[in-house]
């Protein structure tokens, strides 16, 4: 009776031993791709052409996965343009921050006011850019089936691009608009 006892627990942790494992091995997975991406943006600093070859990578991904319709098909033009422009906005922003970085500029760091109005700028400037894809994209979505809008999902949520970096910054060690030591209102 003891022997079944212990084969029946040894049994239920190989089991439980295996879900887990495949468990951690498909977060093991996003943690690594995540790293790599830290890895290239740290050491690899990406030029404006890697950012926008990334870009249209992501974007020819995400139109693919989509499967779309003939008729969904006519709807994608807008919103391919509008993500483009978004796109846009943030790789300038890079090169801003290259050429500043790059041409050693050691000017003292604005005062509060100034950051927060220039951090707003640039918010407004996104906001501007996302609400515009936001409104491309709404006439498609609408025509998107149940599982069209389930990879809709999934890409995207692979696809943050930006915003993942921001919050992984924000989190652990600044953020680039702001530098580590500026203030939260």
């Amino acid at each position: 009776m003891r022997k079944f006892a212990i084969a029946g627990i040894a049994a239920l942790a190989i089991a439980g031993t295996t879900a887990v494992y495949a468990q951690h091995q498909w977060f093991g997975d996003r943690i690594e791709m995540f790293a790599d991406h830290i890895d290239l943006m740290r050491h690899g600093r990406l030029s404006a052409e890697d950012r926008a070859a990334l870009a249209d990578a992501k974007i020819a991904g995400v139109h693919a996965g989509l499967k779309l319709t003939a008729e969904q098909e006519k709807l994608w033009p807008p919103v391919e343009s509008a993500v483009r422009d978004l796109v846009k906005i943030r790789i300038d922003r890079a090169k801003a921050r290259e050429a500043a970085a790059a041409s050693g500029n050691d000017q003292a760091m604005p005062d509060p006011v100034t950051r927060w109005r220039d951090r707003a700028e640039r918010m407004a400037a996104t906001a501007t850019a996302l609400k515009k894809v936001a409104d491309a994209a709404d006439p498609l979505y609408k025509t998107l089936d149940d599982g069209q809008k389930r990879r809709l999902a999934m890409l995207m949520h692979h696809h943050h691009g930006e915003g993942w970096r921001e919050r992984f910054q924000h989190r652990f060690g600044g953020d680039r608009d702001r530098g580590p030591d500026s203030e939260r209102l």
